[in-house]
């Protein structure tokens, strides 16, 4: 790695020092619902790949799991209505400013609905939550007039969750690769931007 480059760096990360940051909770509950959501989306995916024996033991997971996520997004939503998030760096363009919003605001329906849908499927087969200490039966018997149509809504709202967070990832990638602009690094634990930032130093 070339001095200018380093030097590059340096001004960079710099730069993203002074920017307002996300505080602590928020990048923790960011970084907690983007586990979440791939390890609930996975699951969701392999739902026909599990074998029978276990099939019913992986649908309690995902579902445990899912509203696991749901109460996150809860206090999340808590959090957010105490703390106002930071605001965007000046040199963002007009249609970053003009999109950030209405796509955090569908992420965040995408979030609520989706597995509020699952729920409701979930119990209309006449399922029981499993939490391993105790069991939660809420004693609604097997209804397929309720739950083949949430099973298909909650599977469609599903993917296009997956997409939007997928272009909401790829949108952050190019601030962070092309751009040049912290937007992600305002969202990245404080720890992680202190090593790098040290290590372009010892490469001078």
């Amino acid at each position: 790695m070339n001095r200018n480059h380093v030097g590059l760096t340096l001004l960079r990360l710099a730069k993203l020092q002074t920017a307002e940051r996300y505080r602590a909770a928020a990048i923790a509950f960011h970084w907690a619902m983007f586990i979440l959501v791939v390890v609930v989306g996975v699951l969701g995916l392999l739902h026909d790949s599990w074998p029978k024996q276990t099939q019913r033991a992986w649908i309690n997971v995902h579902a445990m799991i899912g509203l696991l996520l749901w109460l996150v997004l809860i206090a999340r939503f808590w959090y957010r209505s105490r703390h106002a998030p930071p605001a965007l760096p000046a040199d963002i363009g007009a249609l970053s400013r003009r999109f950030a919003g209405p796509v955090h605001l569908a992420l965040y329906a995408l979030l609520f609905i989706t597995p509020i849908l699952g729920f409701v499927t979930f119990v209309y087969h006449g399922r029981i939550f499993d939490f391993g200490l105790f069991e939660v039966n809420l004693g609604i018997k097997k209804n397929r007039a309720v739950f083949e149509p949430t099973e298909d809504i909650h599977g469609y709202l599903a993917y296009a969750l997956f997409a939007l967070a997928g272009l909401h990832a790829l949108a952050a990638l190019w601030h962070q690769l092309i751009l040049h602009d912290g937007v992600l690094r305002r969202m990245w634990p404080s720890r992680l931007q202190a090593n790098m930032f040290r290590s372009c130093r010892r490469l001078r």
